[in-house]
């Protein structure tokens, strides 16, 4: 079986960064937001209970979820988002399974599996290393408004909806901390990387 590689933490503290940076060095990476949107696509049963659930809001005009509007939604009432988690849930569950059990028949080494919510949803038990990707709040905060478009209220709420990033940080195997720039990320990428690979059972780079 591969070697599997929880990778969380807190929001917008650079988790796809480090996943894409293990990805180039021959991590097989499995994103679970990428599984979610692919999960309700139109035709699919989860759009139909989104949209039963939330209404045309969440609707783009091209017919596909507006993601945007469905986080303002789904993170503006406690209730909202615990029936869009037992809507994506299981969908993602059962996509997840298939992407693990093809990279094993594929004879892949390492899994990474990037799920925000990983210890959340009690997904904790499942990897061989859990990696948490953590930064200051302020540092975040800057991050989420800046390069991703969203108000200060959205991440507040987002950030408020997860665990804390101090209990993320004490029950992770590995912790990167990334308040710095990309360099500095980029080399601790790479050491997290090489430890990765020895538990695997094979010799870094």
């Amino acid at each position: 079986m591969p070697f599997r590689v929880g990778l969380t933490g807190t929001v917008a503290a650079g988790k796809s960064t480090v996943a894409g940076n293990l990805a180039e060095r021959g991590a097989t990476v499995i994103d679970a937001d990428e599984l979610a949107r692919e999960i309700v696509r139109p035709g699919s049963p989860a759009y139909g209970h989104i949209r039963e659930a939330f209404g045309r809001s969440v609707i783009g005009p091209d017919g596909t979820i507006d993601r945007s509007a469905l986080r303002e939604v789904a993170f503006a009432d406690e209730g909202a988002r615990e029936r869009l988690e037992e809507i994506s849930h299981a969908g993602i569950r059962e996509l997840r399974a298939r992407r693990i059990g093809e990279a094993a028949a594929a004879g892949v080494r390492v899994i990474v599996e990037e799920i925000p919510l990983l210890f959340e949803v009690g997904l904790e038990d499942d990897y061989d290393m859990i990696v948490v990707v953590d930064a200051p709040r302020e540092v975040r905060e800057a991050r989420a408004v800046g390069s991703r478009g969203w108000t200060a209220e959205e991440f507040a709420a987002i950030d408020a909806a997860q665990l804390a990033a101090s209990e993320k940080r004490r029950r992770a195997d590995r912790v990167l901390d990334n308040r710095g720039d990309p360099g500095e990320l980029d080399i601790a990428t790479r050491r997290l990387w090489r430890e990765i690979v020895r538990a695997a059972g094979g010799s870094g780079s």
